[in-house]
């Protein structure tokens, strides 16, 4: 509104724009949903063929597009990561390839139990070939309605009935909130999910770090003690 109005302050139809400085709400931010290992897996078993791309993405934090832009030869076994190179966004019915969307490529690295199935994925297939999906054509988002997805989350919410209903983004959250529950600190959680800062990391995860308050007080009150009484 300020920007239109400011235009109609240079065309000369009005003598100052009213809207200029005016204070706006703040933004009220949805709460963040992330699961639990278990509700993860109950997610993954209900997925049929897309299982390992759903604790793929829950265990990595993964972009969509980054996920599906995966090929046969960003995936090393021995390190276990997972080079992530390309970012691909489905849009107006065709998907568009480009980088990831801090413009860097980055390492991510996955947890052994997912060795078996993302080896599984690569059978029959070159190193060019894309990881998730038949590995000519990318993997297109699921029907919001009655796609793979919902089916899953609805099977899911069926046997716990404290499975939230969630977008496939908020794997990524869950993926956050199981990496710092394991003991990630910020800095390796920001070079995990992409962010450009810390900062950045710390204003979308912020909460994930409330607990750590408390065991900084615990463990400076354990030094000092150690420290002064010889404890």
């Amino acid at each position: 509104m300020s920007a239109v109005v400011e235009l109609a302050v240079r065309d000369g139809r009005i003598a100052q724009n009213p809207a200029k400085g005016a204070s706006l709400p703040r933004n009220a931010s949805a709460p963040r949903k992330y699961l639990t290992h278990q509700q993860v897996e109950l997610l993954a078993s209900f997925s049929g063929a897309n299982q390992t791309l759903v604790n793929t993405l829950s265990y990595t934090g993964l972009r969509w597009g980054e996920a599906i832009g995966l090929r046969v030869k960003d995936l090393d076994g021995l390190r276990r990561r997972l080079l992530v190179r390309v970012n691909a966004v489905w849009v107006g019915g065709a998907v568009e390839v480009g980088l990831p969307k801090n413009h860097q490529e980055r390492s991510v690295p996955y947890p052994k139990f997912l060795d078996q199935s993302l080896l599984e994925l690569t059978a029959g297939k070159s190193p060019e070939s894309l990881l998730f999906g038949d590995g000519n054509h990318y993997l297109r988002p699921p029907d919001s309605r009655r796609g793979w997805w919902v089916g899953a989350t609805r099977h899911a919410q069926a046997v716990d009935d404290k499975f939230p209903s969630l977008t496939r983004h908020d794997l990524r959250h869950t993926a956050a909130s199981l990496a710092v529950s394991a003991g990630a600190n910020i800095k390796a959680l920001q070079r995990m999910l992409g962010h450009a800062s810390t900062s950045m990391t710390l204003d979308t995860h912020a909460a994930l770090f409330d607990e750590d308050l408390d065991s900084v007080a615990e463990r400076l009150d354990h030094d000092r003690t150690r420290k002064i009484v010889g404890f």
